[in-house]
């Protein structure tokens, strides 16, 4: 074969290798993740979505490629149902989301968030949702998203412009809902009260100007988003927890090698457990903080919490099916019996 011929075949099979090596090299020296969430910038939970970030830099870093983390805070890319239609067309690689914006991939998960009055205790809610995790996660996988954490923000309280103590006295006001939560809101009027579907950075102006009065929230959200200022009067009662979840699209995960999921899973699973820990003690210190700036608790008396049952046992028949599956409303209440009976 003439010498002139194996030269340029030479280049030229060098010249296809490197067309094919390198796009994929760019693409694995470019790679970007990017996190949307509703949390407030410098708050604890972003600053754990930072830590994650920085395990993911460092463990593409040691594989030789770089990589770009991007955090999007404030429900900068909208609400959380956005955020759910934003990480299926691919402009978005994750969210920290809570129950509002994970049931838009698996319904399956109200369950842990959309039932009132249902758990007493932080342990029953860890018991109940390490039961049914496996499952659920599967299900996420299903659906195209990976579970990297799980995590919860505090109870949910009533905060109101008025003091009011019984379920009678808030029909008078108008409450916050979430716009994407039709099913939520249909109940509401149902047993006659006035929602007013809104986006989470709508509650503040809105709460100002008088467009709702009530404002169910967690202590440390209604702390950092100064919500409490217009709407001082809080009802001690633990209406709901609001249970939320670190998730990233499959095919963000599959395009990682095994070593950097390895180093993502075990940064996340720390987190998890820093975030649950500390926003459970943050429910105590924000209302502590509040109440030094004017904040008025109202403590219901028995006669008022027997009616406040009442009502959750009034909307657990309207819940199950519509908010959460017949199905997996009903192995909650196996789970949480479990529980109260020692036999778990």
């Amino acid at each position: 074969m003439p010498t002139h011929f194996c030269r340029r075949l030479l280049l030229a099979t060098l010249a296809l290798s490197l067309s094919l090596c390198g796009p994929l090299a760019s693409a694995q020296a470019n790679k970007q993740l990017r996190i949307a969430s509703l949390v407030p910038k410098n708050s604890l939970y972003h600053r754990q979505l930072i830590e994650i970030g920085e395990a993911w830099r460092a463990a593409q870093a040691a594989e030789g490629g770089s990589a770009k983390y991007l955090i999007f805070p404030d429900g900068s890319q909208g609400g959380e149902a956005e955020i759910a239609r934003r990480m299926r067309i691919g402009q978005l690689q994750g969210g920290l989301l809570s129950v509002v914006g994970l049931r838009e991939i698996e319904p399956s998960v109200a369950a842990l968030q959309n039932l009132p009055l249902l758990f007493r205790s932080w342990e029953e809610l860890d018991y109940v949702r390490e039961k049914m995790r496996p499952a659920m996660e599967k299900k996420f996988l299903d659906k195209g998203f990976v579970v990297l954490a799980w995590g919860d923000a505090g109870w949910v309280r009533f905060f109101s412009k008025t003091a009011a103590t019984r379920p009678e006295d808030f029909k008078k006001m108008k409450f916050f809902a979430w716009g994407a939560e039709a099913e939520q809101q249909d109940i509401m009027k149902s047993l006659g009260y006035t929602p007013v579907p809104l986006e989470t950075a709508d509650i503040l102006p809105a709460i100002q100007t008088g467009m709702i009065n009530v404002v169910p929230a967690t202590p440390y959200f209604a702390l950092a988003s100064q919500v409490y200022t217009s709407a001082p009067n809080m009802l001690d009662i633990n209406w709901a927890p609001i249970v939320g979840a670190l998730v990233i699209t499959k095919k963000a995960w599959d395009e990682m090698s095994p070593g950097v999921q390895r180093q993502v899973r075990a940064s996340s699973d720390k987190v998890a457990v820093q975030m649950r820990a500390q926003a459970r003690r943050e429910v105590d210190e924000a209302v502590e903080a509040m109440q030094k700036r004017g904040l008025k608790v109202n403590k219901p008396s028995a006669a008022e919490l027997k009616e406040w049952t009442e009502l959750a046992e009034k909307l657990y028949p309207r819940i199950r099916g519509a908010m959460v599956p017949a199905d997996t409303f009903d192995e909650v209440f196996t789970h949480v019996k479990a529980f109260r009976s020692g036999k778990p």
